[in-house]
């Protein structure tokens, strides 16, 4: 895909991995273009069905390139990296161009499993944040590591992390930039599930979820990412409208008939 991404597609899935190993993945201005570029390329594709995060070598992501912070010392005038635009400047809807590369896999209207190892700091955290799911290694070190650099988190990490985990333990995470582990993760709500192969059974989950009825999955995820702005009337009528546009159609026919004859479902495009 790019110099800092790779692209994979089979079955549906989307094997998307970080590939500047030799810098533990950290973003600099190439690897936030790459997996903007991966998230928009996946979301358009209507046969990919499932997407699979990864970091290549050591780690997911050591978040923010070394280099950068010290383009924010030089700067010292409130400017940014490299005296670029303000923050505020909303450049991808909703969201700023660095809040995009985790936000991109929110909005992708396909669900997205982060398979996490090594260490998952700062942007790097908040970018596996923006998975739907996250499979993480036991012994993976991550942190909100931001204060560390008199910063605070901002990528997209504080729209998520609300829903996953205790206030206080945000709070505390947050002030501290205390270093905690995917046992930790897991307890605390950030990490969906440890384990000893998080890429491999990131992708066996995958190829699960690519094998059920892809207009189903892909309204399901929409209903998950706005049913907590809704009030409850809202939030039932949205189930409906989603059914509606479900049942009856080719696809939920095919699971039907495919679960009836215990066979393998096949199933087109995505509606």
């Amino acid at each position: 895909m790019t110099e800092r991404v790779r692209i994979s597609i089979k079955g549906g899935v989307a094997d998307v991995q970080m590939v500047r190993g030799e810098k533990m993945n950290a973003l600099d201005d190439a690897m936030f273009k790459g997996l903007i570029d991966a998230g928009e390329t996946v979301s358009q594709n209507p046969d990919v069905r499932c997407v699979v995060l990864s970091g290549e070598g050591r780690c997911f992501c050591a978040g923010l390139d070394m280099g950068s912070f010290g383009k924010m010392a030089e700067a010292g005038d409130g400017s940014g990296v490299s005296g670029g635009p303000p923050l505020t400047e909303r450049t991808h809807g909703i969201a700023n161009r660095p809040q995009y590369a985790a936000w991109v896999w929110r909005a992708c209207p396909v669900p997205v499993i982060a398979a996490v190892h090594g260490v998952a700091f700062g942007g790097g955290f908040q970018i596996s944040l923006g998975a739907d799911i996250r499979i993480v290694h036991p012994e993976t070190k991550l942190s909100i590591m931001e204060i560390k650099w008199g910063l605070v988190p901002d990528m997209a990490g504080t729209a998520i992390i609300r829903d996953l985990a205790r206030d206080d333990i945000v709070r505390e995470l947050t002030y501290t930039g205390r270093v905690f582990s995917g046992v930790e993760a897991e307890r605390y709500g950030f990490a969906t599930r440890t384990s000893e192969t998080p890429r491999e059974d990131a992708l066996q989950l995958a190829r699960e979820i690519a094998g059920k009825n892809p207009d189903a999955i892909r309204r399901n995820k929409k209903m998950f990412s706005t049913v907590g702005r809704l009030s409850d009337e809202q939030a039932l009528l949205q189930e409906s409208q989603m059914q509606d546009e479900v049942i009856g159609k080719p696809n939920q026919v095919e699971a039907v008939m495919a679960t009836l004859e215990k066979r393998e479902a096949k199933f087109g495009s995505a509606s």
